[in-house]
């Protein structure tokens, strides 16, 4: 009896873990993209309008989270010193992850031996990629660079100024919330505690439904999983999976490598195992990688790492900017497939030719924040900064039919990366209670999407 009543609890836990659904949609993807590609192209709005939902729901996520936590701070001081420290960061493990992905290119040369030729390509079909590219100019330096994003951050319109300021929240542009939010919480802040605590109840109170729309959305992350799959199969097809399969699997283990090897020594180092954090965060990763979209865990995993120990505001501040200044496996992406088109077009780089490279892709890759298509816009740009090494900027075009899947890669990558560091810049500043910490990493199934 005791066994039936067992058995029974794992069945309704199996049927009601959201995980194994989406698991179950990932795997009716792929099955409907390869028996009725038709249908699995068809089935697109799936996934459009599962992303759009959770946009409207991101911005106003991260606004609330990051002024509530950044009011509770003990002073605006603890504000300036999460971000410094975040950069510092963000600076030393974006630069590694772009060295991971030379080193793994040039070491496994995914590109040898394709002899192709660049003259048979359709510039055409990278038109849009390379147009939006030429706004960026990696020869204007670092601090102009820098310059550029910070202005794009500040939602000013001189003409319709009230409409304009709701732009980041309806484009879900997350740099330009962020800049907001804490513009708030450093008014809030200065206000007295009464006054302070009065603003922020109908903050918070706000906060609590929002997240409660997000648990109830994120109950369709397996039609979307199903979706987003159904149509990446159907549309790009079995065969080009495996014709540029060489390259996906270095991506793969490069990613691999710098999450459980580089990642792995800093998160050694602040006493941390890699392995049981990426097991806390294993299904939040499953739906960034179903639905090959960071956006559709952002504030999930921002909920899963507050319930686990980490300050809110430390959280609400880190994990935003993080998205816009530490995407590693973008970046790992963008310095392999410049050495994988330099291989497959017999293209010979120097030592000099990839110390630029670095250098370049170091400006450049920031270039990603809240652009569309930006993996190929930034490489395109890249390339057109890199005119010494002689690799044509239309060479990119042999990565649009693989790029769907390696985006995949970097959604994952980029979430892990992103947690990761909210958890060690937290730890480096003391803002996490490490006894509830360690609980949750032995615990994970304790804390779920709503947690």
């Amino acid at each position: 009896m005791e066994s039936a009543k067992t058995q029974k609890s794992l069945f309704v836990r199996l049927f009601t873990n959201l995980a194994i659904w989406v698991v179950i949609g990932i795997v009716g993807g792929v099955i409907v993209g390869m028996v009725a590609p038709e249908l699995g192209i068809a089935s697109k709005p799936g996934i459009d309008y599962f992303i759009k939902a959770l946009k409207i729901l991101i911005g106003p996520i991260i606004f609330l989270t990051i002024v509530s936590g950044i009011v509770g701070l003990e002073s605006l001081k603890d504000l300036g010193t999460i971000g410094l420290k975040a950069f510092i960061y963000f600076e030393i493990v974006s630069t590694l992850a772009l060295a991971v992905g030379i080193i793994f290119g040039e070491t496994l040369r995914p590109g040898h031996g394709m002899n192709l030729d660049y003259t048979q390509l359709d510039a055409s079909s990278v038109a849009k990629f390379t147009s939006q590219a030429g706004s960026m100019d990696a020869n204007s330096g670092f601090l102009a660079h820098t310059l550029h994003l910070l202005r794009g951050a500040v939602p000013v319109d001189d003409i319709f100024p009230y409409v304009h300021i709701l732009d980041p929240f309806i484009k879900s542009n997350t740099l330009q919330v962020l800049f907001m939010a804490i513009v708030v919480a450093i008014v809030l802040s200065l206000l007295a505690h009464d006054k302070k605590q009065a603003c922020l109840k109908p903050l918070e109170f706000i906060q609590h439904y929002v997240l409660k729309l997000l648990t109830w959305l994120m109950l369709f992350s397996p039609v979307a999983a199903f979706s987003a799959m159904a149509y990446l199969i159907g549309k790009f097809g079995i065969g080009t999976l495996l014709g540029m399969m060489e390259l996906l699997v270095v991506m793969a283990l490069a990613s691999c490598f710098f999450i459980f090897v580089v990642l792995g020594v800093i998160c050694y180092f602040a006493k941390v195992n890699v392995f049981k954090f990426m097991r806390f965060i294993s299904k939040e990763v499953l739906v960034v990688f179903a639905t090959s979209s960071s956006e559709t865990a952002l504030a999930p995993l921002m909920q899963k790492l507050e319930a686990a120990g980490i300050n809110r505001g430390a959280v609400g501040l880190i994990i935003p900017t993080g998205y816009s200044f530490n995407l590693d496996c973008t970046n790992i992406y963008l310095s392999l497939s410049v050495i994988f088109l330099a291989q497959a077009f017999n293209i010979p780089l120097s030592f000099e030719h990839l110390i630029s490279i670095l250098i370049v892709l170091m400006i450049t890759s920031k270039g990603a924040v809240g652009v569309t298509g930006s993996g190929f816009v930034v490489l395109a740009g890249t390339l057109s900064a890199l005119p010494s090494t002689g690799i044509p900027v239309v060479t990119v075009a042999v990565l649009l039919g693989v790029d769907k899947f390696m985006s995949e890669m970097r959604a994952v990558g980029n979430l892990c990366g992103n947690a990761v560091g909210c958890m060690i810049v937290s730890i480096w500043d003391k803002k996490v209670d490490m006894e509830k910490f360690r609980y949750a990493l032995d615990h994970p199934d304790e804390f779920h999407f709503h947690s």
